[in-house]
């Protein structure tokens, strides 16, 4: 059995105390709760390889941790961002001869997994098909795109989630009284554990940082106050290329789209605080505009080009009301996604259409020869027709008339669907209202 790390009274407060048995780590009971299969698995020394995939700070090279203590099999680390193709075979090698010489397998934790390209993920892959490798792979991102496919299927994927306030409470309260930490020398209030707690954002990590921050510089009594003074700024986990950037948008456009303006502030501020692009989220705020307003409000997309426009007209800081008046107004628009379902409609039709040829008494008649052949012949013009709509089939040749468009009774969808139904039961001299 080999431990994962030396503990040293000189080390930072989150290395030091970073658990090593199942009762010591706190959080992610979904996954290593009792009677749960991981950690059974870990228990009984039964593992087989999982990829651990998560947050920062959410215990997953701690759990490497637990197992380092609890398993028999040789327990071997290695980064990703460190090691190439040649470490990782002569780690495989030596663990394929160990199996050969001892029957002993080796646990290999690959922190970072997703930093492996992929032929450095496939130089892994016989070595964990044939078990002489029992594989322990951490990540930020998410698995199924950033890992091999084939890895992924021969292993446990477990998704862990930011730690909750209540957590972090613990995990600072025992760095404050546990023997690795501070030992009941230091006396802080609940409340400033809680502040610490909040602004740590589900990671144990900065959270413990900022408690041996506090400790430094505030000293061994420490009140809400001081903490407040010294910690005012939460840690925001945002990458603008990375997961968290794609998660954060689909959270602002779906609340949106739900029509709760003071949740998609709280997305949009995100965003904003973690530098994200304001033309980043115009752009998809315009987009949002067509797609889920369209003509139940057609000023939706007027207002957002309009605060675009001022906001390139005045920058930040002050630009940020352009954003958040956009926000609000898309979030308390009445929504329609009449317009998406008519394009998908009008694409399915015309894959399957025999023939998209243009009906005689819609083509372009320029000389008296086209005319002849009957280009233009029957074709009524609506300007000289009483209500200005004449009876026609303005569909290809082969096509059925059909709706793609159909307004939902929403805001001002409400009266285009009602317009509509007349005039399409005037062009088609039938009752077709919209359904």
């Amino acid at each position: 059995m080999l431990s994962l790390m030396p503990r040293d009274a000189q080390q930072p407060l989150a290395y030091r105390m970073r658990p090593t048995t199942l009762e010591e780590f706190v959080g992610q009971e979904h996954i290593v709760g009792k009677g749960t299969a991981l950690r059974k698995a870990i228990e009984q020394d039964a593992l087989s390889s999982v990829i651990l995939a998560g947050p920062p700070g959410t215990g997953k090279t701690t759990l490497a941790s637990v197992i380092a203590e609890a398993t028999k099999a040789q327990f071997t680390k290695i980064n990703a961002v460190l090691s190439g193709v040649k470490d990782l075979k002569a780690v495989c090698t030596e663990a394929e001869q160990r199996y050969t010489s001892f029957k002993q397998r080796t646990v290999l934790f690959i922190d970072e997994i997703h930093r492996f390209n992929k032929s450095q993920q496939d130089a892994l892959l016989p070595f964990v098909e044939s078990g002489v490798v029992i594989l322990i792979g951490a990540t930020t991102e998410n698995p199924y795109f950033e890992v091999n496919a084939a890895l992924v299927s021969r292993s446990g994927v477990y998704l862990l989630q930011p730690l909750s306030t209540e957590h972090l409470v613990e995990i600072l309260s025992r760095a404050l009284t546990d023997a690795r930490g501070y030992g009941g020398k230091i006396k802080m209030s609940k409340e400033a554990l809680e502040h610490i707690a909040t602004l740590s954002n589900g990671d144990a990590r900065i959270a413990l940082n900022s408690l041996e921050l506090s400790i430094l510089t505030l000293g061994k009594t420490i009140t809400l106050p001081q903490a407040q003074a010294l910690l005012k700024e939460r840690s925001l986990r945002y990458d603008k290329s990375g997961e968290d950037h794609y998660n954060t948008i689909s959270a602002f456009i779906k609340t949106l789209r739900g029509s709760d303006p003071d949740a998609a502030l709280v997305w949009l501020f995100k965003m904003i605080g973690s530098g994200e692009h304001p033309r980043f989220i115009f752009r998809r705020m315009a987009i949002f505009a067509s797609e889920d307003i369209g003509n139940a409000d057609p000023r939706a997309l007027q207002f957002v080009m309009s605060a675009w426009d001022a906001f390139e007209k005045v920058g930040l800081p002050e630009g940020e009301y352009f954003l958040a008046h956009a926000c609000i107004y898309l979030a308390q628009a009445p929504k329609s996604n009449a317009v998406k379902c008519a394009m998908g409609g009008v694409r399915a039709a015309i894959k399957s259409a025999p023939t998209l040829e243009v009906p005689n008494h819609l083509r372009n008649a320029p000389v008296k020869g086209m005319k002849e052949q009957g280009y233009g012949e029957g074709y009524q013009y609506p300007h000289d027709v009483e209500g200005g709509v004449a009876s026609a089939n303005y569909f290809p040749i082969g096509m059925r008339q059909q709706d793609f468009y159909r307004p939902l009774p929403r805001g001002f969808e409400a009266e285009v669907r009602e317009r509509l139904q007349r005039v399409k039961a005037m062009i088609r001299l039938i009752d077709n209202p919209l359904l």
